[in-house]
């Protein structure tokens, strides 16, 4: 494949539903996933809910750089673990797929001592498709989120916003920050495999759109 999308996936802070999001956009390009640090559910890790909730064949899972045992943040999960994580541990998988990345945490998420989510964004010097969930304080995280990145000068491919229609939150957002929105998820019933096609239907037009135009 020439010229594949490929991106991270971060979210405006935890618990926001990005390993859904994730899910939804993995389908719509039938793209590759990488989740280079899972902290916790090591069972039924964030690799295996993409790979249940997907549907197409063409999607490769690549392995996390450190699977960590605690559901904590990844500095404290390591340390428990005995793990020091570091950013030179971290490459961006090799694919000629689309490949999406998704983020443990929002990007102010410490790795080590030294080290938060951002700086291995930076490293991996890809662009962030950022997920907003409509919550009150999202517009100030989605903000600060934005303008986290901007400031270190990594480029941010858009937003998606997830959960119920908020207008009022969504388009000063957009109109705030002028990035463009690849739409939002539709959330409403179980969160299975149709529900995942459903909703990558409806972005995957947006995503193409933008691939189409690099």
């Amino acid at each position: 494949m020439s010229n594949p999308l490929q991106f991270i996936l971060a979210g405006v802070g935890t618990e926001i539903g990005k390993t859904v999001v994730s899910s939804v956009v993995v389908e719509a390009l039938q793209a590759d996933y990488w989740k280079p640090v899972q902290s916790g559910a090591l069972e039924d890790s964030d690799t295996e809910t993409v790979r249940r909730l997907i549907s197409n064949t063409v999607t490769r899972f690549h392995s996390e750089a450190y699977r960590l045992r605690e559901p904590l943040s990844p500095h404290a999960a390591a340390a428990i673990d005995g793990v020091q994580i570091t950013l030179s541990a971290f490459s961006v998988p090799k694919t000629d797929n689309h490949l999406v990345i998704e983020l443990a945490g929002g990007l102010m998420v410490p790795l080590n001592d030294r080290d938060l989510n951002i700086d291995l964004v930076q490293q991996l010097q890809l662009p962030v498709l950022l997920v907003s969930k409509h919550y009150l304080g999202s517009i100030n995280h989605t903000l600060l989120s934005v303008e986290a990145l901007q400031q270190r000068g990594i480029p941010i491919l858009g937003l998606i916003f997830n959960g119920p229609e908020t207008p009022a939150s969504e388009d000063f957002i957009v109109n705030y920050t002028g990035l463009k929105s690849f739409g939002r998820i539709e959330w409403g019933g179980e969160i299975n495999r149709e529900f995942v096609s459903r909703n990558a239907a409806s972005v995957k037009p947006l995503l193409e759109e933008h691939h189409g135009s690099l």
